[in-house]
């Protein structure tokens, strides 16, 4: 069984949310930026692709497996979009801040405000591997006009859950994992890992 992987990823946030996820099963997650790996380009449509670039690139620079996700904000009212360029959406240098309010800005007016996190998580075994294990998440709620709540990251103060009546932000870390894309696609992988490994 793996004990160590590389997270494809500079995120601390996401480091902290993918190591309390993977921690049951004994992984230790080490965050490239750790090993001194620079990011690697996601220049590719789809959010599988990407996510499969950034964890072969990690595995391939620490020589051990790697895990990565590649996971974006998909709004009805805008056809899909951010999707895979949400970290950027307002354009370089990356800010949550400026992404939201531009996510806001475009949504004014908009009658149906309806969205989803997407997400995938790869790991590779190697930067060659042959049979990556994917898997995916989705995790569905609304926009709000205005942010609310200091946890989390990216568009999750403005993501809301009706069901809760509360925002991404708002939520208990634990319970966020529980609920999120990314822990949907936890779940998923480490249930193909289990099998693989057995």
């Amino acid at each position: 069984m793996i004990e160590r992987l590389v997270l494809a990823s500079t995120n601390p946030k996401k480091a902290v949310e993918l190591g309390a996820l993977l921690a049951p099963l004994g992984i230790e997650v080490v965050p490239q930026s750790a090993l001194g790996i620079a990011e690697a380009d996601e220049p590719h449509p789809t959010f599988v692709e990407n996510a499969l670039a950034k964890a072969r690139h990690a595995a391939r620079e620490s020589g051990l497996p790697a895990i990565s996700d590649d996971s974006g904000l998909c709004v009805t009212a805008l056809a899909g979009q951010p999707g895979v360029h949400s970290a950027r959406f307002a354009g370089e240098p990356r800010s949550d801040a400026r992404n939201n309010a531009l996510l806001v800005d475009r949504l004014a007016g908009a009658a149906d405000r309806s969205a989803y996190f997407y997400s995938v998580v790869v790991m590779v075994r190697d930067g060659e591997d042959p049979r990556p294990l994917i898997a995916d998440g989705e995790w569905h709620g609304t926009i709000l006009e205005a942010p609310r709540g200091s946890g989390g990251f990216g568009y999750d103060p403005l993501f809301y859950l009706p069901e809760l009546e509360q925002t991404a932000a708002e939520l208990d870390p634990a319970l966020k994992n529980t609920l999120s894309h990314r822990g949907a696609a936890m779940r998923h992988l480490l249930q193909r890992l289990q099998a693989f490994a057995q």
